[in-house]
C-alpha cells in the first residue's frame, strides 16, 4: 500500500492544494484549515450552505494567504499581527475565541459569496480539543469538522463508482490522504496505521453530507449522488466514506510513502 494523494485545505470549505509532501502536526497537516469563513454571528460556513466556496482558491504565502476566485482581483491577506481583535466563533460544539483578519478580506469574501462574512485565523492550534469519545486527553484539531485528518482509499472510490451512472472524483470527499493498494473499505477495519515515518490512530468512519454532491470545479450541486447510492448500498446508518485519523507521532509524509496497518 502506498500514499497516492495528499491534500490540504488552507481555508475550511474552500479549494485544496496537492503538495508532494507535508509536515504532520498534532492537529493535522501543517496549514490545513487554519483559516475559516464565518457569518456575522460567528457561525462557521462551509459548502453545506454555500457550495460556491469551492471556487475560492487559497494559497499560503510567507506571511498569510493569497485568495483567488473567478471575476475578482487576487487578494493577499496577512496573518493577524494583533491577537487583541478577536471574534467568538462556533464550529459544531466548539466555541472558540480567535483573531479576526483584515477588513479587506471580509469585503473580498463577502463579494465573492454574495453574503456578509468574515475571515478568522487559528493563531493557537492547541485551543480546540477532539471529541473525547474518540480521542486521548490532549488531542487537538484545527477548524476541521471534528478530527485532525481524513483518509480515503482508491479501492473504495472504485467500488462506489462501479455502482454510479456517472462516476465521481475523489475530490468530492475532500480527503487529506488517499491510499492505493487496498481492498474496498478495508480502511474501516484499521486501528493503527503507519504512513512513511508517521503513525496514526484510525478512530472513526467519516459520516458524509451534501458536500459530496458538489462539483469542486464549478461549485454547483450535482443532484443526490453519491449519497443516494452510499445509503442504498451500505445502509442508511452507514453513509460513511473514509476514516478519521489522529496523529500519534510527528514527521513528514510524502507521495509514494509505504502504508503499513499495525492493528
Amino acid at each position: 500500500m502506498r500514499l497516492l494523494g495528499l491534500h490540504l485545505y488552507p481555508v475550511k470549505g474552500c479549494g485544496s492544494l496537492a503538495p508532494e509532501e507535508s509536515v504532520v502536526e498534532p492537529q493535522g497537516l501543517q496549514g490545513d484549515r487554519r483559516w475559516m469563513i464565518v457569518t456575522p454571528d460567528g457561525r462557521f460556513l462551509t459548502q453545506r450552505e454555500q457550495p460556491s466556496m469551492a471556487l475560492i482558491q487559497p494559497t499560503p504565502t510567507a506571511d498569510g494567504l493569497l485568495l483567488q476566485t473567478p471575476g475578482q482581483p487576487d487578494l493577499h491577506v496577512s496573518r493577524p499581527k494583533s491577537l487583541a481583535d478577536t471574534l467568538t466563533v462556533q464550529v459544531w460544539r466548539s466555541t472558540l475565541t480567535v483573531p479576526r483578519t483584515e477588513s479587506a478580506a471580509d469585503a473580498w469574501l463577502s463579494a465573492a459569496l454574495g453574503r456578509a462574512v468574515s475571515l478568522v485565523y487559528m493563531a493557537d492550534p492547541g485551543i480546540r480539543a477532539v471529541n473525547p469519545a474518540f480521542s486521548l486527553p490532549g488531542d487537538r484539531v484545527s477548524f476541521a469538522d471534528g478530527y485532525p485528518m481524513l483518509l480515503t482509499t482508491h479501492a473504495s472510490l472504485r467500488a462506489l463508482n462501479a455502482r454510479l451512472d456517472s462516476p465521481v472524483p475523489m475530490n468530492r470527499f475532500r480527503p487529506n490522504l488517499v491510499i492505493s493498494g487496498t481492498d474496498a473499505f478495508a480502511e474501516e477495519m484499521w486501528r493503527t496505521v503507519d504512513i512513511g515515518e508517521v503513525t496514526f490512530d484510525a478512530v472513526k468512519p467519516c459520516e458524509r453530507c451534501v458536500v459530496t454532491t458538489t462539483d469542486q470545479q464549478t461549485g454547483l450541486r450535482m443532484g443526490s449522488e453519491p449519497l443516494r447510492t452510499l445509503a442504498s448500498w451500505r445502509g442508511k446508518d452507514r453513509v460513511h466514506f473514509g476514516m478519521n485519523l489522529i496523529p500519534r507521532s510527528l514527521g513528514t509524509i510524502r507521495l509514494g510513502d509505504t502504508v503499513t496497518v499495525r492493528g
